[in-house]
This record gives structure tokens, sequence and C-alpha cells, in this order.
């Protein structure tokens, strides 16, 4: 019988699967941080600027679903199926920027997310449809991606790792 969805638990796994994502970042030198190849042309510090970026947008979202308001796009003139065209903007808006920039703004994003997440009354987090960019599912959902594409980066991170000889 599966658990039941509580906001806690989701909590719990959002913080797990960053704590892992953070602890394989230990130990590599910023000539690491930055070589591309990670996932695709892009390095680790694009892999984290892409994380946070997704990250920043979410509490957005929230306050604007929370005023009644349309979310119809992911930002502005792309729609919710322009995945790919959003990931390019993302790139570009962080490439060019330091290592130690990123950092920065990869651990302060989370933290204000976070701060989100806390705030956010279980209900809200568990009703399906309650926003209509969400689907049918809920935000609780959507919170499960977030802690997702940590894992997936976590795994990128660590395949790059043993293709290069790291540890």
């Amino acid at each position: 019988m599966p658990k039941p969805k509580t906001k806690n638990q989701m909590i719990i796994n959002i913080q797990t699967e960053r704590r892992r994502l953070v602890q394989n970042l230990a130990g590599l030198s910023r000539e690491h941080m930055t070589s591309p190849g990670v996932v695709g042309e892009w390095s680790i510090k694009d892999v984290l600027a892409h994380l946070a970026d997704w990250e920043s947008h979410m509490p957005t979202w929230i306050g604007k679903a929370r005023l009644g308001e349309p979310v119809d796009e992911i930002e502005p003139g792309l729609n919710w199926k322009q995945f790919s065209e959003f990931n390019q903007r993302i790139y570009d808006r962080h490439k060019d920027q330091t290592m130690e920039d990123v950092l920065d703004y990869f651990h302060k994003t989370h933290q204000q997310f976070m701060e989100m997440v806390d705030a956010m009354p279980e209900d809200e987090m568990l009703e399906r449809g309650r926003y209509t960019f969400t689907g049918k599912g809920s935000v609780y959902n959507w919170l499960g991606l977030y802690a997702s594409h940590d894992r997936w980066a976590k795994t990128q991170i660590i395949k790059w790792k043993k293709a290069n000889g790291l540890k």
C-alpha cells in the first residue's frame, strides 16, 4: 500500500535529493564545474543554473495562480509545450555568469523555493487541479518533479565524473 502523500513527506524528498546532489559536487574544482559535456554541451555550472532557474519560476506561478491570474506561459512568449526553448533561454541567461554567481543563485533560489514550500498549506499542495497550470495534477506532483530534477542532475554528474576518472 503506498504511503499517503503529505507535505512533510514532500519536504523530506526535496531536501534528500538536494543533499545528494550537493554531496556529488564536493571536491570538484572550478575547472571541473565549468567543463562542458555533463549534459550535451552543458557543464555542471550550467546544470545548476538550469535547476535554479526552474525553481525560481515556481513561486511566481503559484503567486499568480493564487490571485486567479492565468499561468498560460512558462515565461513570456513560451507556452507549456516549449520546454526545449525554455531550457535554451535558461542556458543563454546564465552561460556567461561566473561559477561563484551561479552557485550563489543556486543556493539562494533553493532557499526561497523551500520557504515557499514550507509556507504552503498542505491542502493547497495536495488538491488536484487546484491551479490550471498543474493540469489535473497537484502542486505536490509538481514539487515531486523538482526533486526528480535534482536526482536527474546528480545522476548526470555522477556519469560525467566516472567518464572523467573522478570520484
